[in-house]
């Protein structure tokens, strides 16, 4: 196909679908065994210095926070991630964590940009390459069907495709300009669901954002959860499972998992906790502080809840009855 256009962002993850199928084939456990672990074991044993990672969520909704927060504890570095730029990704920025970011979305929702990400990018120690939600998930797509890439019509004519690494071909059966977005395999995805069971049968409930996509296109699969439940449970509704077993390598037992995030039906979002961040995103020194008491400071995502207090998830979970 003729090339007519390539965006100047960099490819930081080449496309490479029978490396992807041979790491499955050969190194993957697909069996139905138990895969409950610690949130600490699952990051020690899966993610590794340098990997390729993504976190699966939709602005704060069933953000893996607690899957994140371990990953900052155990100090995982040149971590590549692919992501939106809101509260996960700036714990791993304000770490120094992270060598490069394909990025989809830069602001806390109505809050703003944090600082965090800013002065990562604008000093040049985190590069970076946009893609639209969109495009993201198309990348995830091809990867989950195999195939190099995949053809768009999104992104074409906009400065989201000019700092991208995707291209533009001339349609060998229209004539027509055509976006082709690279699939992108994962070293290991991050996911947060509502329930699984031990296996890693997991249900996902209210907006579904790019879990199965995702989860088909990583090498590695963490999935927490809000809730452990039978297998017998799991099998009643077959229709709900948007993860099956076989993708999964591990599986967390993490009840308000996705604090200070959201929990469709289940808990709002900690809109004083996240403001205070991006607040004080602007002071280095403040958000030492804050990874020293919200992160550093927790042993485990159970001395993280305590922190929080029942008080105030108890809130958040009666908050989420009004919306």
């Amino acid at each position: 196909m003729e090339v007519i256009e390539s965006g100047i962002g960099e490819l930081f993850q080449s496309p490479d679908p029978d490396g992807f199928r041979e790491f499955v084939r050969t190194k993957k456990n697909t069996g139905m065994v138990d895969k409950l672990m610690s949130e600490h074991d699952a990051v020690a044993r899966f993610v590794n210095d340098g990997d390729y990672i993504g976190t699966e969520l939709y602005g704060t909704v069933r953000a893996p926070m607690s899957l994140v927060r371990e990953l900052v504890r155990q100090g995982k570095k040149h971590l590549r991630v692919a992501g939106q730029g809101i509260h996960e990704i700036d714990l791993m920025l304000a770490a120094d964590l992270v060598d490069t970011l394909d990025i989809t979305y830069v602001a806390w929702e109505v809050y703003g940009i944090s600082a965090c990400l800013r002065r990562a990018v604008e000093s040049g120690r985190v590069r970076t390459a946009d893609w639209s939600n969109g495009g993201i998930t198309w990348r995830f797509k091809a990867a989950a069907m195999g195939v190099p890439f995949i053809p768009v019509r999104s992104m074409l004519g906009t400065d989201t495709f000019k700092y991208s690494a995707a291209k533009v071909v001339k349609d060998p059966f229209t004539g027509h300009p055509i976006c082709l977005i690279p699939a992108l395999f994962m070293d290991v995805g991050l996911i947060h669901v509502h329930r699984a069971d031990k296996y890693g049968n997991c249900q996902v409930e209210g907006i579904s954002g790019f879990a199965q996509e995702m989860a088909r296109a990583c090498k590695r699969l963490i999935v927490s959860a809000e809730e452990i439940i039978p297998t017998d449970e799991i099998r009643k509704y077959p229709e709900r499972t948007a993860i099956p077993y076989y993708l999964v390598d591990a599986v967390v037992e993490a009840k308000y998992g996705s604090h200070p995030g959201e929990m469709c039906y289940r808990y709002w979002r900690d809109g004083e906790h996240l403001q205070q961040f991006l607040k004080d995103s602007k002071d280095t020194d403040k958000v030492k502080a804050y990874l020293d008491k919200w992160v550093y400071g927790c042993k485990n995502h159970a001395e993280y809840v305590a922190l929080v207090g029942t008080g105030r998830l108890t809130q958040l979970e009666a908050e989420i009855g009004g919306r």
